[in-house]
């Protein structure tokens, strides 16, 4: 059996897969904690790492490894490889006046770059840097994303061997910078230099691995490291997705995104325009409000998430007219960042516990909904979707998603896919060939479409 790793450096933890190539069947698997915060010391996430690589085992029988990670943060280097400061995640939202600040400066951000900036992009911290902290901002010598950093540390780069030329990265991750070109697969050095005020020629950046490509080997070893990804990229590399192929995922963030053959940039903003894994491109609408919705509303009804979900099936469709719009935290799409949760159709019918467990999971996939029309109305194909994260395991959730979402709905088992996406591109790069592995099915609701769930939450729509 030939063993192959991928990696999931998440926000909250480090993941390791192990599997067999040729399935892609998991053989063992090991975790660590990272910290918790906006900004984090690179240090601990490259602990994480190798503690997550002692749990499961080593890599002595692994032949090829990826890494897979959390997307936009900036980890800043100097000319000796030091990290200059504690890494910026994508969640920390400090650098959203300079999101702001960039898009006037280039309006035409979306076309050049497929999507419109954000606070956590890249390019937005880089440019929070300049302003809040030029000293550091003079100390950068590369720019790197959190998987680039951990890939270069894997193959034995660092201070004690900085080799900064050794970055390496590839377009999923490169797409959410805010300074990458995913048709033509190039830097904007442009944009680059307008972030820090400075030639962009004195900045080094990670070279583009493309899919299938080998980017080096573990220090002292001959395992095999591929290009690594995005976290999104590498949970649809994971489900195998292909073109006409929807994921939507439900975690303490909401994401909906699709495997695309062309970019579709939104000048809007709704949508971002991110490359996926397997050369191809990643089309993406995020939200800020999913499960905790679920969360909150139990604890309202003094329930757990099964019987929330048993709540919300002694409703019919439509909760009765009483519909949720479920902004408890602002929102992103659409951008509402001062929102709040919102009640509406209250009469003395309507106001049941099942109306209300129906409402939150309807108001919680309807936003979710809107998301995967947007994708559409920027010619997105949607023929399946599938339905993840840790709520899509409620047979509630999956049985108003058939009947909220237009198109067939399939919920598979529970698995950590970034992880199992980031070891596809590990046996991809051993092999030459994307694997096909199968990946199992817990649910698969019929397709029972009730309009009139989009018609309620669309009439109270802002």
């Amino acid at each position: 059996m030939t063993l192959v790793a991928g990696i999931d450096s998440s926000t909250q933890s480090c993941k390791i897969a192990i599997v067999d190539a040729a399935t892609g069947a998991l053989v063992r698997s090991g975790r660590a904690p990272h910290p918790a915060g906006t900004e984090v010391d690179p240090d601990a996430w490259w602990i994480a790492l190798n503690e997550a690589i002692a749990e499961a085992g080593g890599l002595d029988d692994v032949f090829a490894i990826s890494v897979g990670g959390q997307q936009h943060g900036m980890v800043v280097l100097d000319a000796a490889g030091r990290v200059i400061r504690p890494a910026l995640l994508w969640n920390d939202t400090r650098s959203a006046t300079a999101a702001d600040a960039l898009s006037t400066e280039f309006p035409d951000l979306a076309e050049r770059t497929g999507s419109t900036p954000v606070a956590s992009f890249t390019s937005t911290k880089l440019r929070w840097l300049r302003d809040a902290e030029p000293e550091n901002a003079d100390l950068v010598a590369a720019v790197c994303l959190p998987h680039d950093w951990l890939t270069w540390r894997l193959r034995g780069f660092g201070p004690e061997n900085p080799e900064l030329s050794q970055l390496v990265t590839d377009r999923s991750d490169a797409s959410g910078t805010g300074y990458f070109n995913s048709v033509t697969d190039t830097y904007d050095l442009e944009v680059l230099g307008a972030t820090l005020g400075r030639d962009a020629s004195t900045i080094t950046l990670p070279r583009i691995v493309a899919p299938g490509e080998q980017a080096g080997t573990v220090a002292d070893s001959t395992t095999v490291i591929a290009c690594g990804a995005g976290d999104n990229a590498g949970a649809a590399l994971g489900l195998g997705a292909r073109t006409g192929d929807v994921v939507v995922s439900i975690g303490t963030s909401g994401t909906v995104f699709a495997v695309s053959a062309a970019q579709v940039p939104d000048a809007t903003g709704t949508v971002a325009g991110f490359a996926d894994a397997s050369g191809q491109f990643l089309p993406l609408v995020a939200t800020l409000n999913a499960a905790r919705v679920l969360d909150s509303t139990a604890a309202l009804l003094g329930v757990n998430h099964v019987e929330l979900g048993a709540l919300a099936l002694e409703a019919e469709p439509g909760a009765n007219g009483l519909v949720l719009q479920p902004y408890f935290e602002g929102e992103r799409t659409p951008n509402l960042p001062d929102a709040t949760a919102t009640l509406f159709g209250m009469t003395l019918a309507s106001t049941t516990r099942p109306s209300l467990a129906r409402a939150a999971i309807e108001g919680l996939l309807c936003g979710l909904a809107d998301g995967l029309d947007a994708l559409v109305r920027q010619g997105v194909t949607a023929e399946r979707i599938f339905l993840i994260g840790g709520a899509a395991q409620n047979p509630a959730v999956s049985t108003i998603a058939s009947q909220v979402f237009a198109v067939p709905v399939v919920v598979p088992e529970p698995g950590e896919y970034v992880a199992l996406g980031a070891a596809a591109q590990a046996a991809w790069a051993l092999a030459g060939t994307r694997p096909d592995w199968t990946i199992k099915t817990v649910a698969q609701p019929a397709s029972d479409y009730r309009p009139i769930i989009r018609e309620q939450y669309a009439h109270y729509s802002v």
